[in-house]
């Protein structure tokens, strides 16, 4: 009778080999990875504006009380082509029933309203200059949801009001923060009507305090690409084809837009000229004489 030899334990048939293993971990961990990544985008897309928006930081502003002791402050309510009504106001060029040398459009920073622009707003009266304030959907006493497209728009139309009722004159666009792409972006829409038929809208100059290349920049940082971002003011793709004087002015320690945003901007511009002050990015760099010394050559003043 023959007897089986006998024969050592072997592995299963249908257990994984040690390296099969390993990848199939891995495999595991990508899935698992990726999955994380496309809910982290989905999270980010949906609270994006939330994160750049900033009006309930901003406040509710001065009471009506208040605005109504300012005498020199001219309130304009304009209804939009969507039937929103949006707040301006408008600062008269100092000494009064002067001819102004032209006007300024001011666009404020992100945690503000146009209520904390009026020590620039007066700044600019000083120097014969007429101030138009437009305030930012969503904001103050504006109802509505803030966005690029719309915040602009709104903008255009008021100033489209102001020259209308008022008389053309230079227009000089200044903003701070935020209101640089915005700034930037209604630099770029009025000169794309200025070629139309029209009476143009003369841009005298453009004033960046405290720009960024673009909103759509800072997607990195979060680990996203930038075509995420709904609302990303590219004021980097707009400048190199602006024919108006450009003046960047930008606080050294700025933390919240590194001073590289404006050294970007200033060589993307031939006719830029960047102007670095001490400071910080909530510091108030325009209470430095050398800001407003800058705006004045810019000006001629």
């Amino acid at each position: 009778m023959t007897t089986p030899a006998s024969s050592s334990p072997s592995r299963s048939a249908a257990e994984p080999s040690p390296q099969r293993r390993v990848v199939s971990a891995a495999i595991r961990v990508a899935r698992i990875t990726l999955v994380a990544y496309v809910v982290w985008l989905v999270a980010l897309w949906f609270v994006q504006d939330r994160m750049l928006f900033l009006p309930q930081v901003a406040g509710i502003g001065l009471t009506e009380d208040a605005i109504a002791a300012e005498p020199r402050i001219v309130r304009k309510w304009l209804a939009q082509d969507d039937g929103v009504e949006t707040e301006a106001w408008v600062v008269r060029a100092l000494p009064a029933g002067s001819a102004p040398r032209g006007l300024v459009v001011f666009t404020h920073g992100n945690a503000e309203l146009i209520d904390h622009a009026l020590h620039e707003a007066e700044q600019w009266t000083q120097r014969g200059y007429d101030v138009l304030l437009p305030e930012y959907r969503g904001y103050g006493r504006t109802p509505g949801t803030p966005g690029e497209t719309r915040i602009v728009a709104d903008v255009i139309a008021h100033l489209d009001a102001e020259l209308a009722a008022n008389g053309a004159r230079p227009v000089v666009l200044h903003g701070r923060s935020l209101g640089t792409g915005v700034a930037a972006q209604l630099a770029a829409r009025v000169a794309e009507r200025n070629d139309d038929a029209r009476p143009p809208t003369p841009i005298a100059a453009l004033i960046l305090e405290s720009p960024f290349t673009s909103i759509a920049s800072f997607a990195a940082g979060y680990g996203a690409p930038a075509f995420i971002v709904r609302n990303p003011f590219r004021t980097d793709r707009v400048l190199p084809d602006l024919a108006c004087p450009v003046l960047i002015l930008h606080a050294r320690e700025d933390e919240v837009v590194p001073i590289a945003h404006a050294r970007t901007l200033g060589a993307l511009q031939p006719r830029a000229v960047v102007v670095e002050l001490d400071g910080s990015h909530n510091s108030g760099i325009s209470a430095d004489a050398a800001y407003w010394s800058a705006i004045d050559r810019l000006i001629g003043g």
